[in-house]
């Protein structure tokens, strides 16, 4: 892929990630035309690459579902951090990077000697940024953790469902997700920021943080009135009818914000016992919130989706179907957002993966480039990058330096 027309392009990453939150953060900043070099392990590479690569349903060209998405558009340079050469070969890159990112346990980069205070003594412009569990400062930073654990300690967890007793979690691994997101998000605010100072800087991001931030109004709306919410389902707790309601072949969501569209709702949907004008008020119509969206399912089950979508589109009444992800990946508003885009890999084979989601008006959307076979790309960015020479080349592979 040609990246000289995206908003990133002329900027190079170091990804030192593996698993979910770090290679998310990093798959954006790619896809997005910044110069990714994934740097792996000898051998077996990243982890994430053995994960689901044999499984005949979630797999193409030797690579699982994970790392064909996760990595697309990057390139593998195989390095040994953990022996001194190693770490010169990496130093080498770092000097003429702008921003190296890792997923690593707290300390991990200390330990490698890959932390920003050693890389910012080699390259003052170096952004490093370290996606963590629980972030680097606080009482406990290396306690460990995954999505699930964030999700539930973030609050989340505790109002998603139908009742308090059954927490559940989001079916989208948000807690890996939304640290990578705050990840990307805080390389291009250093990035900003360099531009006027001509300093990096490190960014440490907490996927607890990031759960935490995510809880947004609803976390002010407890410490104004000091009443923890619980779950209330699909439901809204200011707003009805705002639901999720069965019909004959699925479920439709209904989202009346305001006295308006109540309005709008009864002409589509008369029902009998809720047509005094009393209800076009919203204390009225909370107070009677049961009665209304049990009224409401008992009507939209006598139809299938798609004969209510068109009658309450046509009101301009908010709603939409409970989309399976095989109706939300052909919907024709995603397929003309470019939100489903073929990957091409090496074999010749195609792969279906989501989109971009930001678009840009003076910039080329491309589609990404296959991602990258293990150390594929060592000899091309040594090269290119540190200069390197046939001759030290041969030499660090016989050393098991570089693979």
């Amino acid at each position: 892929m040609n990246k000289t027309n995206q908003v990133l392009s002329g900027l190079t990453l170091l990804d030192l990630t593996h698993m979910l939150s770090g290679p998310y953060a990093t798959m954006m900043l790619s896809d997005l035309g910044m110069t990714t070099i994934k740097v792996e392990p000898l051998d077996h590479g990243e982890a994430t690459r053995a994960l689901l690569a044999k499984d005949p349903n979630n797999s193409a060209d030797g690579m699982g579902a994970y790392f064909l998405t996760l990595n697309r558009g990057k390139k593998s340079v195989c390095i040994d951090l953990k022996s001194p050469e190693g770490l010169e070969v990496f130093y080498e890159l770092v000097r003429v990077a702008d921003v190296v990112v890792d997923n690593f346990s707290v300390g991990v980069t200390q330990r490698l000697g890959i932390d920003y205070e050693k890389l910012s003594s080699i390259n003052p412009k170096i952004i490093t940024c370290s996606i963590s569990g629980f972030g680097s400062t606080g009482p406990d930073p290396l306690r460990p953790a995954f999505d699930q654990v964030v999700q539930a300690m973030g609050g989340g967890m505790s109002i998603t469902g139908l009742d308090k007793n059954s927490p559940m979690r989001s079916g989208i691994p948000i807690g890996d997700l939304g640290g990578g997101v705050f990840g990307a998000m805080g390389v291009l605010a250093a990035l900003t920021q360099r531009a006027s100072t001509g300093k990096g800087q490190h960014v440490d991001v907490s996927m607890l943080d990031a759960q935490i931030s995510l809880l947004n109004y609803m976390a002010t709306m407890y410490f104004l009135s000091g009443s923890v919410p619980e779950p209330i389902g699909n439901s809204h707790f200011v707003h009805v009818p705002y639901n999720s309601y069965p019909t004959s072949d699925g479920h439709l969501i209904i989202a009346c914000i305001g006295d308006a569209f109540w309005g709008r709702f009864i002409k589509v949907l008369p029902l009998e016992d809720f047509l005094d004008e009393k209800y076009h008020q919203q204390p009225v119509r909370l107070a009677a919130k049961a009665q209304i969206d049990a009224a409401i399912a008992e009507n939209l089950k006598l139809q299938p989706t798609a004969y209510w979508l068109k009658l309450f589109q046509e009101a301009k009444i908010p709603c939409g179907p409970v989309n399976r992800f095989d109706q939300a990946l052909s919907d024709p508003q995603v397929l003309a957002r470019n939100m489903v885009i073929d990957v091409k890999l090496e074999n010749g084979q195609t792969v279906k993966m989501p989109g971009i989601p930001m678009k840009f008006s003076s910039s080329v959307e491309e589609t990404p480039d296959a991602p990258p076979k293990l150390g594929v790309h060592t000899d091309e960015v040594l090269r290119e990058m540190c200069g390197m020479s046939d001759e030290q080349l041969t030499s660090l592979k016989v050393k098991k330096i570089i693979q």
